[in-house]
């Protein structure tokens, strides 16, 4: 029995061993494999960071273009000393870069003398850019590979490994390429997001109203940015005119400033940089209504530009007297009034939150409230461009009624396009919330946001609009964001016919002057 026992154990721990070392051949080509592709990804990195920029001529300018690995996928122009801007053009895991090395003075100054200049530019510019990046991707592919290759060798010394870890490296780079030139979506110019200085913004971000009109004319978009970096660096003493157009007003979206009066300067410096033709400001101006808050209200008078505002939850009745008392004040509650060509409906809050003996409107009593001002609303002739009311819940009865609600309220930046038509501009707050948005600690202040609304003067809908937060030393620092409204001249759908709620005074709705109780709510 022992001699069939014994063999037949013998068998079973040989092909045991055998089994073992066959995975452990697996185990260790796979961690060869692994090896030289984790050599190749980041010799290729290496390769790109030292030979990833190519210097290219566009219009009057040499640019600097450069490629690198990014999660995600996003092409920024450097315009320093003044900030970067930041386009969604493509997803894919690579980012490329783009910064004026030196411009031609003889050609700048060309374009800027003779208008035919900036066309012609417009004619030739997508082929040299094309021709810069086509440079850039053949000058960063054999980069990498040659990047990968040199770590291959250093790390196994052998050429074959080394010759796989260029080979992974130029695969992954020529799939990361290719996935870039799939998704390039050359109307992501027309949205940059621009990080900087405040008073550099409108000169590099450009003319909303100029992208907007030219929305489908990829060529004048990128000849426009080029003349206007281009301009940004001739200029050395002094910042260029922000040109306006005619056919669009500027509107300054403004809200919930709290009592801040750095907000003062942020508007005047928004007012200026953006030559703004006229400022909304939807409400909680101060952040108890006492009497001794009026004289808040006496800097709009300083702004010299139509001021519209709407009472908000913490604004009292004498709040509004103190910004009726302003010359250039638009106080709306309850009414529509022309104001630079656009038609505003506004409606101040009923409630009076820092009041905490009164009897305040719930939600639900609110939006029946805001139902029967849109009603109201939508019976004005001419009919009502813009809604302004404080609260967002006020502000959704009118939904399909008005094209554009701009509201405020809750210290956070949002914005809906609604089925029926209506966008939603909800704005943070203009003051960094006050007092209270210093609760996260000082070196966590709440940003002061703002908004500029780019609005046609014939349609009376909005064209687009920059988000703005600042925040950083002294205010100077700006991060702005461009939107472009893809229909603005949509159809508004109105809601079903349905009994219309009582409109009338609402019971202990009026703010009164009773704010010894801190602020409780935004």
């Amino acid at each position: 029995m022992m001699d069939t026992v014994l063999p037949r154990l013998g068998r079973a721990l040989a092909a045991l061993r055998d089994r073992l070392a066959a995975r452990r051949q697996g185990l260790l080509k796979a961690g060869r494999v692994a090896a030289v592709v984790l050599a190749g990804l980041g010799g290729g990195w290496l390769g790109l960071v030292v030979g990833g920029q190519v210097l290219t001529p566009v219009g009057p300018a040499d640019v600097s273009l450069s490629v690198g690995p990014s999660w995600d996928g996003e092409t920024v122009v450097d315009v320093a000393p003044l900030g970067t801007l930041a386009f969604d053009t493509h997803s894919a895991p690579l980012r490329f870069e783009a910064s004026i090395d030196e411009i031609r003075l003889a050609a700048a100054e060309e374009m800027f003398e003779n208008p035919e200049a900036i066309d012609r530019m417009g004619r030739t510019i997508v082929g040299e850019v094309k021709a810069g990046v086509i440079r850039l991707m053949a000058q960063s592919a054999a980069a990498a590979a040659l990047g990968a290759g040199l770590v291959g060798l250093a790390l196994f010394r052998s050429w074959r490994r080394a010759g796989l870890s260029a080979a992974t490296a130029l695969a992954a780079f020529a799939a990361a390429g290719g996935a870039a030139a799939a998704t390039f979506n050359p109307s992501a110019i027309a949205e940059p997001r621009y990080s900087g200085l405040l008073a550099g913004a409108p000169q590099v971000v450009g003319s909303a109203e100029a992208v907007v009109s030219r929305f489908d004319q990829y060529r004048e978009q990128l000849a426009s940015l080029v003349g206007n970096v281009s301009r940004l660096y001739e200029v050395t003493s002094t910042l260029p005119v922000y040109e306006g157009d005619e056919s669009t007003v500027r509107v300054l979206h403004v809200s919930d400033i709290h009592l801040n009066p750095a907000s003062w300067n942020v508007i005047s410096s928004i007012q200026e940089q953006f030559q703004v033709d006229l400022i909304v400001d939807s409400g909680d101006l101060t952040d108890r209504g006492s009497a001794a808050e009026d004289a808040f209200a006496d800097e709009i008078a300083d702004l010299e530009v139509p001021y519209v505002w709407v009472r908000g939850n913490h604004d009292s009745m004498g709040t509004q007297r103190a910004v009726e008392a302003q010359p250039n004040a638009v106080v709306l509650d309850g009414r529509a009034e022309e104001v630079g060509g656009i038609v505003f409906y506004g409606a101040g809050d009923p409630r009076f939150t820092p009041d905490k003996t009164a009897a305040n409107p719930g939600a639900e009593e609110l939006r029946r409230i805001g139902e029967g001002q849109a009603a109201e609303a939508a019976a004005e002739e001419p009919p009502v461009d813009v809604a302004v009311l404080h609260d967002p819940a006020q502000a959704e009865g009118f939904d399909g009624r008005v094209p554009l609600v701009l509201s405020g309220h809750g210290h956070r930046r949002w914005t809906e396009l609604t089925e029926s038509g209506t966008r939603y501009l909800v704005q943070g707050s203009t003051g960094g919330a006050g007092l209270r948005g210093l609760e996260g600690g000082v070196d966590r202040p709440k940003p002061y946001e703002a908004s500029v609304l780019y609005i046609d003067t014939e349609t009376k809908r909005l064209q687009a609009w920059d988000d703005i937060t600042l925040g950083g030393l002294g205010l100077t620092s700006a991060q702005i964001e461009r939107h472009i409204e893809e229909e603005p001249d949509r159809e508004l759908v109105p809601p079903s016919p349905t009994p219309s709620p009582p409109v009338g005074p609402t019971p202990s709705a009026t703010p009164s002057r009773e704010a010894d109780s801190p602020a409780g709510t935004p």
